[in-house]
């Protein structure tokens, strides 16, 4: 399995190539942004028609990393749909498809700032959820410790070879991992915007998803 190995708050992780965070103590992935049905909501507003399918290439990757890791806890960290509407507007056979992935672990929808969870889709609905020493949220407070969230969607670069790499990325330090988003179509924020690097610790990393996760120093 693909995978960068940090501690946070004793607990051990692995961050995936994916971007999926997984703990292995607890048989727990947590995945973050899933902005489900989201070309459905842009072509509702009247924005540009993109491909229908990024709902169903999001929920084959999930299905892969559950398969993968055998997870007997899933953990989705908010912003599941990209708005109420999208959760809606699910065609049936991807509603029966989460459905399959549910089957036989524990599920968890977060509350995100684009929906309130799918409340009609199985599972538990909660604000956040402590598992100890760990607290799982949407949106990291500045004031926590051992925090796992999501919602700013961080991507870091990395200068090599005369060339620049940027990826989806996730941030980590000794209090807290924000994970980027796992959703196809998801844009993300540059780990040097002031309101990651006024939550992140000086000596703060960032995680470059892809095939083979690359830690480096967060760029600032």
């Amino acid at each position: 399995m693909n995978g960068y190995n940090f501690t946070l708050a004793g607990a051990q992780m692995t961050a995936l190539g994916s971007g999926a965070l997984w703990w292995a103590d607890q048989r727990l992935l947590c995945v973050s942004d899933l902005h489900l049905g989201k070309s459905e909501r842009i072509a509702r507003r009247g924005g540009s028609t993109l491909p229908p399918y990024d709902t169903r290439d999001t929920l084959t990757r999930l299905a892969a990393d559950l398969t993968r890791c055998n997870a007997q806890v899933v953990i989705c960290l908010g912003d599941s749909f990209d708005d109420l509407s999208a959760a809606l507007a699910l065609p049936n056979e991807e509603r029966l498809w989460i459905t399959k992935l549910q089957a036989g672990r524990r599920w968890v929808w977060i509350e995100g700032n684009h929906d309130p969870g799918p409340v009609d889709l199985g599972g538990s609905h909660l604000a956040e959820l402590p598992v100890a020493p760990l607290t799982f949220r949407h949106i990291a407070q500045i004031d926590a410790s051992g925090e796992v969230s999501g919602h700013y969607h961080p991507k870091a670069s990395l200068h090599a070879s005369g060339r620049s790499i940027s990826r989806p990325a996730f941030l980590f330090d000794t209090d807290r991992i924000i994970l980027p988003a796992y959703g196809t179509y998801t844009g993300g924020l540059r780990s040097r915007s002031d309101v990651l690097c006024d939550l992140m610790r000086p000596e703060a990393c960032a995680i470059l998803t892809g095939k083979n996760p690359i830690a480096i120093p967060m760029p600032r």
